[in-house]
């Protein structure tokens, strides 16, 4: 083991999470293909970004 890593591991709460991402913003991608007998039918590409309108506003107008 490498003796000079920091254990920064610790507890998270589900409001510190929810702060980091409206605050920083995230954004999730993902591929849904729904087929049938082995027959690809519909092909899905999704990109969602999750941020507060704050922090979208700072993107927008380029001050971060």
């Amino acid at each position: 083991m490498n003796e000079n890593v920091i254990d920064r591991s610790r507890d998270i709460t589900i409001l510190e999470v929810l702060d980091r991402v409206l605050n920083k913003g995230v954004i999730l991608t993902g591929d849904i293909v729904i087929s049938v007998a082995d027959v690809d039918l519909i092909y899905l590409g999704v990109k969602l970004m999750l941020s507060s309108v704050e922090t979208m506003e700072k993107l927008k107008s380029g001050k971060h």
